[in-house]
């Protein structure tokens, strides 16, 4: 509502009647507050921590022969195990060990590529990720070998 020529006006020049995805005035405004918060020193420690523990963890499961999926600095590490029973075994032993993963399998992700998602945070410790890597390491072991070699070995 208004004279039709501001309204005709608007409708030609007005960038967010032009184009959907313009963002509004307040939120590119809040994003630009949001960017300058985000790169003070503070969080700028916040992302270092991140990325070093994405890699310590990474490397700790590459190390225990684990399989990961994605680039080594991001902290999101899926663990890839193909089949969706071993997947779901093995988060549920690591549950049961006082670590919290998400297991993944069809059809949310393609079939044969089960996996459990393990996602890092700045706030954690490096003896936490240890732990996590161990626990992971000893449910393995006990989850997803063969039954019949851990039968043998607890009968030698």
């Amino acid at each position: 509502a208004g004279p039709a020529a501001a309204v005709a006006l608007l409708r030609n020049a007005a960038r967010p009647y032009l184009f959907s995805n313009a963002l509004a005035p307040a939120l590119a405004a809040a994003s630009s507050r949001a960017l300058d918060r985000f790169l003070d020193a503070t969080a700028v420690d916040l992302v270092r921590r991140l990325r070093d523990n994405a890699r310590r963890f990474r490397r700790g499961m590459a190390r225990a022969g684990f399989d990961l999926a994605g680039h080594p600095d991001h902290p999101i590490a899926p663990v890839i195990l193909g089949d969706a029973h071993r997947t779901k075994r093995l988060a549920d032993a690591l549950f049961d060990r006082g670590v919290f993963v998400v297991p993944f399998a069809y059809p949310v992700v393609p079939r044969g590529t089960a996996r459990i998602r393990c996602q890092l945070s700045a706030a954690h410790s490096p003896n936490q990720i240890d732990f996590a890597i161990d626990a992971f390491r000893d449910a393995a072991q006990t989850t997803l070998r063969p039954r019949h070699e851990l039968r043998a070995e607890s009968l030698g």
